[in-house]
């Protein structure tokens, strides 16, 4: 009888030490991700609407006015649009690559181009951006001698170096201005 006794007090208590154990796994399932802390560092580089102006206006006066002309006349995209979706998805990206592989320093490089005439649709936004220029994002890392290269002709990229083995963002929307040579910011 003592032994039914202890048996059933041994089996209560498993049953408590499994049910406290599952209690516990899935206290943990339900807490929140702790979301990494974003830096600061961005604000020393913020600039306002109007010093942004002036830089779209230099642009318009010098660099567009060359495209302008080479396109016999017809302007060229003046800017591009990346939803903030994109963007954090992006970054999240090259994050978790960066993180998986032990790259140094991760960050973005933003590099010009120009979809040829005969584009694939399916890697554009909009078939109608044939011909204009257009920008893309790659994924870059500290530079180190025995990764990958830059895109740039000279191979002097700075202190970071483009990663070959994560896809580049591109896909944007772009604004192929109107003939006016006047366009403005918004």
């Amino acid at each position: 009888m003592k032994s039914t006794f202890l048996l059933k007090k041994l089996s209560l208590f498993f049953i408590l030490l499994v049910l406290s154990f599952c209690i516990q796994n899935c206290a943990r399932c339900s807490r929140q991700p702790v979301e990494e802390p974003v830096s600061d560092s961005y604000k020393k580089k913020l600039i306002s609407y109007d010093e942004g102006r002036v830089l779209f206006d230099e642009y318009t006066r010098t660099n567009n006015q060359v495209l302008t002309k080479s396109r016999h006349g017809e302007p060229d995209s003046r800017w591009y649009w990346f939803s903030l979706e994109d963007m954090e998805g992006y970054i999240r990206y090259v994050k978790e690559n960066a993180k998986k592989e032990k790259w140094k320093n991760p960050g973005i490089r933003i590099y010009m181009g120009k979809y040829p005439v005969h584009h694939p649709v399916d890697k554009m936004a909009k078939p109608e951006y044939a011909g204009y220029q257009t920008i893309f994002i790659v994924a870059t890392q500290k530079q180190n001698t025995d990764t990958i290269n830059v895109m740039s002709r000279s191979g002097d990229s700075g202190e970071n170096t483009d990663i070959k083995t994560i896809q580049a963002l591109n896909m944007t929307n772009l604004a192929p201005p109107p003939k006016a040579s006047s366009v403005t910011m918004q």
